[in-house]
């Protein structure tokens, strides 16, 4: 009888722990707010980057066109899904 209130009471210990440490490790308000902002940061970015590339070079070009500015803004969209994936996958 003594060996297993004995093994209870070391499982009952272990748990605490256990739920003291996770309580320690949950991560804050601000922790989770710069993780957010930064993926927004790692999506945004390439997409802002390639609309203005893709505007300076549709106005190289005669005429009216928003053939670079769409294909690179497609481009953005890829590369900061990529970065995000990666981002997370870390």
């Amino acid at each position: 009888m003594k060996k297993q209130e004995a093994e209870f009471r070391k499982k009952v210990e272990n748990q605490a722990r256990r739920m003291k440490q996770a309580d320690l490790d949950r991560p804050t308000l601000l922790a989770q707010t710069v993780y957010v902002g930064t993926l927004g940061l790692l999506f945004v970015l390439p997409v802002v980057i390639g609309a203005y590339m893709g505007r300076w070079f549709d106005g190289l070009l005669e005429g009216y066109s928003m053939r670079w500015t769409l294909s690179l803004i497609a481009l953005g969209i890829v590369i900061g899904g990529v970065n995000v994936y990666l981002f997370v996958r870390e």
